[in-house]
């Protein structure tokens, strides 16, 4: 399948965090990353902020729409979907980010950052809990974007197809799984109604992808750099993979159907794993 581009634009200048926002921020995830969760609903680490990543955790979001180092984004032409500020769920503390994602290419809405203070290159990290309220249709959908320098500044897309998740390169369409019945089984889908800890690791030198599910790597989520059929043989038929990712966005694009309601909370990226 082939899809139009899905990028407008860059995250706006005001987007960007300098280095004393950084340090707020850390402190600020410190002091209310692990507080008690609701009950019923697991605690999160506290995640390692240092000089080369940032935590999140909404805590200081004061308005409806995401402001400081979070800008809102609506690639191409907007429509129904929409992102805010939620003071009604969230994994920890009180406050999360929620996108309603609506159905078709205008619906497209996104919530991102640049990663201009991130080390990408040294290895990046990116952990995240989600919850949301629709299983992942059979169709193509994405529910986090990173732009790829490397890749003519298209993007790299997590989301799911056929019920499980998927990553997907906007460049050719490439899918990590093969997007078989035995690439999909080696996927898992993203439960629904509850919040989940998502997990990947990319290492850009060695063209390596590691996904974790809750803690337990996802086999059909992973490029190790050896192609592995139904797994990143597609993935690594085009020849060597070494992304440079400059943004990272939550929110979601539907190609073809598909509503969801997202929850974002507890967001680290850094060079090391903090885990779930």
């Amino acid at each position: 399948m082939t899809f139009p581009p899905t990028r407008s634009s860059r995250l706006a200048p005001a987007a960007r965090l300098t280095g004393a926002a950084t340090a707020a921020l850390a402190l600020t995830f410190a002091a209310t990353g692990a507080s008690a969760a609701p009950a019923g609903e697991p605690a999160a680490s506290a995640a390692e902020c240092t000089t080369d990543g940032f935590c999140e955790d909404f805590e200081t979001q004061t308005g409806s729409a995401p402001s400081g180092r979070w800008a809102t984004e609506f690639p191409d032409c907007s429509g129904t979907g929409t992102a805010s500020v939620d003071t009604s769920v969230a994994h920890t503390g009180t406050t999360s980010i929620r996108v309603n994602g609506g159905l078709g290419y205008c619906n497209h809405v996104f919530v991102g950052t640049e990663l201009d203070d991130v080390a990408t290159d040294s290895g990046l990290y990116v952990r995240f809990w989600v919850r949301h309220s629709d299983a992942l249709p059979t169709q193509h959908v994405t529910f986090l974007a990173m732009e790829d320098a490397a890749d003519g500044a298209r993007d790299l897309r997590m989301g799911g197809q056929n019920g499980a998740l998927q990553w997907n390169r906007e460049s050719d369409d490439a899918t990590l799984p093969a997007q078989s019945p035995a690439g999909v089984a080696l996927s898992a889908p993203l439960p629904v109604g509850e919040w989940s800890c998502v997990e990947f690791q990319l290492d850009s030198a060695g063209g390596l992808l590691e996904t974790w599910l809750n803690g337990t790597s996802v086999t059909g989520l992973a490029v190790d750099g050896t192609p592995t059929h139904d797994i990143d043989a597609q993935w690594l038929n085009r020849g060597a993979w070494h992304p440079d990712l400059t943004d990272l966005r939550f929110g979601w694009e539907s190609y073809g159907e598909g509503t969801d309601t997202l929850w974002y909370d507890d967001i680290a990226v850094g060079t090391t794993r903090t885990g779930c």
